[in-house]
């Protein structure tokens, strides 16, 4: 059984500018780092892994990536979201030559292996919602944005 998640408001992020996912993914793993939610290498494994297996969603607009690393990187599971300004290109989970232009990324936090399956479920209700993904963008401040995840996961 997935164990609760703890949604930090500090792990919440609007309206991002940044030019690559590159960017944006080391910005927010250095912030799970600062506030103790995973290891040192967390970042490098990140970076890593999405090198290797892209995490960009194929949907309609406004698209999703969903970045992860391994749980034995991670020290408290939760879920960092970003939504950005302007998209940013992530290579397709499905077809890594594609290019997605996305716009929120929610980044996998997990510290135990067996509840990866059950946060992907509560994720994917958030990937397969345009109403709700076009809400992400919308809201007017992290506080919105935290309660509509939070809303979304069902925690």
């Amino acid at each position: 059984m997935l164990e609760k998640i703890i949604l930090d408001e500090n792990l919440i992020f609007q309206n991002l500018s940044f030019k690559t996912n590159i960017e944006l993914e080391g910005f927010m793993a250095d912030q799970l780092y600062k506030y103790g939610y995973v290891k040192e290498k967390y970042k490098a494994a990140l970076l890593e892994r999405e090198k290797h297996f892209p995490t960009g969603l194929p949907s309609s607009q406004p698209a999703v990536a969903i970045p992860h690393a391994n749980a034995d990187l991670v020290n408290k599971t939760t879920l960092a979201v970003a939504t950005l300004a302007e998209p940013i290109k992530f290579k397709n989970m499905g077809n890594v030559k594609e290019d997605i232009p996305i716009k929120i990324v929610i980044m996998l936090v997990i510290a135990e292996p067996h509840s990866q399956v059950e946060m992907l479920q509560k994720v994917a209700s958030i990937v397969q919602n345009e109403k709700l993904r076009k809400q992400f963008l919308q809201v007017l401040n992290k506080k919105q944005l935290l309660e509509l995840v939070q809303l979304a996961i069902g925690d």
